[in-house]
């Protein structure tokens, strides 16, 4: 995938001459162009930030791109829009896409991730010792961290593959919700500080020198965790931190790799929020993390808000008309239909003034508005709409 700085990748900070220059985030141009090999996407719960991800792939397949999108949010609500029976650790080809792009589509399987490595990593025998650990399994299935780590690892794996064989030129990433989206960032350093902890250090003691090493002190400890632990349970812990030392290795320097290719010119982020207070604060958070850590921020997308009336009458106005119909004993339909025009009028207001503390607090950051449809999003037409609704807002 190319690698080079465009004006829709640009790490924005608090000097940049953009700071004071943000307009609406060109969606069409980031797709279209070739140096925009990753697009991340990351937000709270409940923005529609899976279904955002989708609808970026899929514009950008049909702009000719090939495209992979790769989900590690929970839900299923990617497979349903797409029209897969099912999403796993596969890319799985979307049918339907106009034009002569490409879509695949593909839900992050921690577990067979993990599987994976171990199997590319070690002997046949060797490997099924590691997969049949006790450890290995608790670590692999639900520990904590596990999942960001290996969503690393995938997008590592896939961007590998894409540069090998040319399967694909785009890789758009849904990020689990809320702020552990982004502790796949941190996840290099947890493993490096696990690796090297004092702990599996002392554990690696008799693996790694001679019979010396077993100091008085080392004998007292795993004296007193035999007792406590047993035996088979202390040789299982033993030999899954020998495998992680020996075996998995690589893992930190691959993540190490993907965490540069985060920070490189052909990656772009993408904040995603609703028009809410709770929303829009924790789309700073992100905002100012990923300044923090120098990732290139394309911009943020309020998805959902609310449509303005398409009548220009003041809120206070219809609020007085109504007032003045219930007075008199007439018009009880239209003084209904006036307040729902003053809760809409008020409703529209205050998500206006939302987005615009959030542009005061962060002018550098280019916004996309989408208004809300009517319905659930569960096929591609409705993800094409998505698409053209985000397009549209770069041209406002």
């Amino acid at each position: 995938m190319a690698r080079r700085t465009t004006e829709h990748q640009t790490r924005v900070g608090p000097t940049s001459p953009r700071a004071r220059q943000a307009g609406p985030l060109d969606v069409d141009a980031l797709l279209a162009d070739p140096a925009t090999g990753i697009i991340v996407c990351c937000g709270s719960g409940g923005v529609g930030k899976t279904t955002t991800s989708a609808a970026l792939a899929l514009r950008a397949a049909e702009q000719g791109r090939k495209v992979v999108v790769l989900t590690i949010d929970p839900a299923r609500r990617l497979a349903q829009s797409m029209g897969i029976e099912a999403l796993d650790n596969t890319p799985r080809p979307v049918t339907g896409v106009v034009g002569d792009g490409r879509l695949d589509a593909m839900m992050l399987d921690m577990k067979r991730t993990f599987d994976e490595v171990v199997e590319s990593q070690a002997s046949p025998e060797k490997a099924q010792q590691i997969l049949a650990n006790p450890f290995y399994i608790a670590l692999s299935s639900s520990f904590a961290g596990t999942q960001e780590y290996m969503a690393m690892e995938k997008l590592g794996q896939i961007h590998r593959d894409a540069q090998k064989e040319g399967t694909y030129d785009l890789i758009v990433v849904d990020t689990p919700p809320s702020r552990s989206a982004l502790d796949f960032l941190d996840a290099p350093e947890r493993l490096s500080s696990f690796l090297d902890g004092r702990f599996v250090r002392l554990l690696l003691a008799p693996a790694r020198g001679p019979a010396k090493l077993m100091t008085a002190g080392f004998s007292i400890i795993t004296n007193a965790l035999t007792r406590i632990l047993g035996a088979q349970f202390l040789k299982d812990l033993q030999m899954f931190v020998s495998a992680l030392d020996t075996v998995f290795g690589g893992f930190r320097q691959r993540a190490q790799k993907t965490y540069s290719l985060l920070q490189a010119d052909g990656t772009a982020f993408l904040v995603v929020a609703a028009p809410e207070p709770d929303a829009l604060r924790e789309a700073a958070y992100f905002v100012e993390r990923l300044s923090e850590d120098g990732m290139p921020l394309a911009g943020l997308i309020v998805n959902r808000a609310s449509p303005a009336p398409e009548s220009s009458l003041p809120a206070e106005d219809a609020l007085a008309g109504a007032g003045r119909l219930r007075r008199d004993g007439n018009g009880s339909v239209t003084a209904g239909l006036l307040r729902l025009h003053a809760d809409q009028v008020r409703l529209v207001e205050r998500e206006r003034t939302l987005r615009e503390r959030f542009a005061a607090a962060h002018p550098q950051v280019p916004t996309a508005v989408v208004p809300a449809l009517a319905g659930d999003v569960h096929d591609l037409d409705r993800l094409r709409r998505i698409g053209e609704l985000l397009a549209e807002a770069g041209r406002r």
